[in-house]
C-alpha cells in the first residue's frame, strides 16, 4: 500500500443524507485497513443550506480538511452544489453527481436563476463525470430517501475497496429496518 492518501468530498444540501453517506464511506475504508479522517461544514443544513464532508483515507491520515484543488472524487448530491465546488477537484478529477437541482433561496427569492445546462458545464471540466438519477433508483429501491445510499453504490466502483466492506458499513450504520432496502439501492448504484 503506498502513503499516497485519497480525498473524497460530499456536497449537496441538508436534509440530503450526506452525513450518513460519509459515515458509511468512512466506515468502509476503516474495515478495508485504512485510516480515515473525516470533516464536516454545514451551512443552514436544517434549512435546505449547503452541506460538505471531506473524507480523506490512506495509510496514514493527518489532516481531515481536502486542501483545495486535491479533490480525487466529487460526490455531489445535488448539481448546483456540484458545480460549486468543481474547485476543490485536482486536475482529471472524478465527479458522480446525483441529477437533481433543488433552488437556492436566492432563486427561491427571484434574486437569482438557478443556471442552465451544468451537465455540460461539469463534463467540459471533468470528463470522468458520471450522472446519476438517484431518486428513480432510490424509489424502485423501495424508498426515495434512499439516494444518498444509490449514489454511494455509484461510488464504491470507483474505490479499491471489498464488497463485504460496503455491506458491513452498511449493516452498522443503517437502522435495521431500512437495512434490506438501503442494500438494493446500494447494488443499484453499484450496478450503473
Amino acid at each position: 500500500m503506498s502513503n499516497s492518501v485519497t480525498n473524497i468530498l460530499l456536497v449537496g444540501v441538508g436534509g440530503q443524507g450526506i452525513l450518513l453517506a460519509s459515515e458509511i464511506l468512512s466506515e468502509a475504508f476503516m474495515l478495508g485497513g485504512f485510516d480515515v479522517k473525516k470533516s464536516e461544514i454545514h451551512g443552514m443544513s436544517q434549512r435546505g443550506g449547503s452541506v460538505a464532508s471531506h473524507v480523506r483515507y490512506g495509510k496514514e491520515v493527518f489532516s481531515p480538511i481536502v486542501p483545495e484543488g486535491e479533490g480525487d472524487i466529487l460526490f455531489g448530491f445535488e448539481m448546483l452544489e456540484t458545480y460549486r465546488s468543481l474547485p476543490l477537484l485536482k486536475k482529471g478529477g472524478t465527479v458522480v453527481a446525483n441529477d437533481l437541482r433543488i433552488p437556492p433561496p436566492s432563486v427561491l427569492l427571484g434574486q437569482e436563476t438557478y443556471p442552465e445546462d451544468l451537465t455540460g458545464k461539469i463534463e467540459a471540466l471533468f470528463p470522468d463525470f458520471t450522472l446519476v438519477d438517484g431518486q428513480k433508483l432510490a424509489t424502485e429501491a423501495g424508498n426515495i430517501r434512499a439516494a444518498n445510499t444509490v449514489l454511494l453504490g455509484a461510488v464504491s466502483k470507483r474505490l479499491d475497496i471489498p464488497e463485504v466492506c460496503w455491506r458491513q458499513a452498511l449493516e452498522k450504520m443503517v437502522p435495521k429496518k431500512a437495512l434490506e432496502m438501503n442494500i438494493q439501492a446500494f447494488r443499484m448504484g453499484r450496478d450503473l
